[in-house]
């Protein structure tokens, strides 16, 4: 990933995107060509040297069972926006100014492992879910749904683990701009309801 210097993700910035972000694209390489699919994952710190991103997918999506040439990628996505021009102070000073686009995004290489174990999926999609059912109202438990019914859904799916070997981030937020240009950012942000790009742009001018 081309990353100039002001862009490079702090280590505190990409573990916020891992542990932040619901979903990732995985991308593998076999022997019938490159295969991807959208999955939604937890990140586990405590799985080897860097940690992994655990995740699972159907038994009837062939990526699993297709064995995996070289690395794995998970390509994670946080918040990203259209910057317009006229947000910048200094379009009125000079008008040497063009639009571009924000945002945080990781590339996170690793080992694929399958993990065709139904203790394994059970951990896994208790944590996945009790992660997101955290922020509603009435949070929603496996516990609530019958026992032979989540046993036939967990047949149906299969663990995916990356355990992770390296990780290439880019945090693309207006840290190339003067700080009255990033004040418009963030107001232009704000303005169009982007409240998640705005917070991002703010955190990265401060850290």
């Amino acid at each position: 990933m081309y990353t100039p210097a002001h862009f490079a993700a702090s280590p505190e910035a990409v573990d916020a995107l891992l542990r932040q972000t619901g979903a990732a694209h995985l991308v593998t390489s076999s022997s019938d060509g490159p295969l991807a699919t959208l999955l939604p994952f937890v990140y586990n710190p405590g799985v080897g040297e860097h940690g992994a991103l655990q995740s699972h997918m159907a038994r009837n999506n062939n990526q699993w069972s297709s064995p995996a040439i070289g690395e794995a990628l998970m390509i994670v996505q946080g918040a990203d926006a259209y910057i317009s021009p006229s947000w910048y102070a200094s379009k009125a000073e000079h008008g040497r100014v063009v639009p571009t686009w924000n945002y945080s995004t990781a590339h996170v290489y690793g080992e694929l492992v399958v993990h065709d174990d139904v203790e394994w999926l059970a951990r896994h999609v208790r944590q996945l879910s009790d992660q997101h059912e955290s922020a509603m109202p009435c949070p929603w438990s496996v516990d609530e749904a019958p026992e032979r019914f989540i046993a036939g859904q967990l047949r149906a799916i299969v663990g995916i683990e990356l355990v992770i070997r390296r990780v290439e981030a880019k945090t693309k937020l207006s840290q190339n701009r003067t700080s009255a240009d990033v004040d418009g950012v963030i107001a232009g942000l704000r303005s169009a309801g982007d409240a998640a790009s705005a917070a991002d742009v703010e955190r990265a001018r401060t850290s």
